[in-house]
């Protein structure tokens, strides 16, 4: 009895308390969803913070993260002992500056018990979601391996498989929540819904990437495909010193991000359950108005971040309320975002 008074005390936490601490946009979207959806995606998306986190922590050297994600990873996976992956995340809690972040590293051992006592074909598919991060994550932190040597991606398809692993493949989890949990889900096909999931995933990682582009070269990681550069007879470095020279580069993958949010109105549009509609939505407004400050900065943006504020994002979701989210009214909110 008392086991079960914790995991439901620690179940209602992780929920509500510790996922707002760890998000503010996504916490926003989720508390639009119906409560079976609820549950899995808040779990996956714990857990997905909860790699990342330790994949981020710069005190501890790659190879030390590497193998503690690997850990995580087959503690997810339901391949190691909950014990061994408490004790490891546990020693990457005091090196946390962020209080949310060590409660989440302490939580690690309740998210992986809410992740047994799920529904099975759900946490069949946590664990499917989970497995290709934890991979992206790693791949990450082996390519970027020198912070004081700036490397760049070598290809544009080792960026597509980058978004690809973080994002794209939470657009196919998604998607196979809602047919599965959703009546009626969309007026698309599951393979049509799965198609777009997967390319507005990556346009919403693509949208981090270009935000976080100054922050990311001077960590040594520049996700711009090398052989772009070497195309305009740029190398990385040259980035944070001619910035205006970068830009064309730049603006051609802001294109490509703009071209992705399409595909994520295309899937908003064939959801057929507004409230799920509300919170597939919310991240393309937000994901179109990044990119329209990010295109109003222009080169200033690799020296300081932008980010859309509580106030516009508050805004969105009254808007949304009050059109009790009509495709024509998405549409046109989607559209102002770009001309703000």
């Amino acid at each position: 009895m008392a086991l079960e008074t914790h995991f439901v005390t620690a179940h209602s936490h992780l929920q509500t308390a510790l996922l707002r601490s760890v998000s503010r946009s996504f916490y926003l979207s989720i508390r639009f969803l119906p409560a079976q959806l609820r549950e899995p995606i808040a779990l996956a998306y714990l857990l997905a913070r909860t790699t990342d986190t330790v994949a981020d922590t710069t005190g501890v050297s790659r190879s030390v993260r590497i193998e503690t994600l690997k850990m995580l990873s087959d503690g997810i996976q339901g391949k190691a002992s909950r014990e061994v992956v408490v004790d490891l995340t546990g020693s990457f809690v005091p090196l946390q500056e962020n209080q949310s972040e060590r409660q989440l590293l302490e939580s690690s051992g309740d998210c992986l018990v809410w992740l047994e006592r799920i529904e099975q074909a759900d946490r069949a598919d946590i664990r499917v979601v989970l497995e290709k991060i934890t991979r992206g994550q790693m791949l990450d932190l082996q390519r970027f391996d020198n912070p004081h040597e700036i490397r760049s991606l070598s290809t544009a398809a080792d960026l597509d498989e980058y978004t690809y692993l973080v994002a794209g493949c939470v657009g196919e989890f998604w998607t196979r929540l809602c047919f599965r949990h959703v009546r009626n889900f969309a007026n698309l096909s599951e393979d049509e819904m799965l198609a777009l999931g997967k390319r507005y995933g990556m346009a919403l990682q693509l949208i981090n990437v270009l935000r976080d582009a100054g922050a990311d070269l001077r960590a040594g990681r520049c996700y711009f495909p090398e052989h772009e550069l070497a195309a305009a007879h740029f190398t990385a470095p040259q980035i944070l010193s001619e910035p205006e020279s970068f830009q064309p580069i730049y603006r051609t993958w802001l294109d490509k991000a703009k071209a992705g949010l399409e595909c994520g109105m295309q899937y908003s549009r064939a959801i057929e359950n507004r409230r799920v509609r509300a919170a597939t939505v919310l991240p393309a407004l937000i994901g179109a108005r990044t990119l329209a400050l990010l295109d109003e900065t222009g080169a200033a943006a690799l020296q300081r971040r932008v980010k859309v504020s509580r106030r516009e994002v508050r805004k969105m979701i009254s808007s949304l309320a009050l059109t009790c989210v009509s495709r024509k009214a998405v549409d046109a909110m989607f559209a102002r975002s770009y001309r703000k």
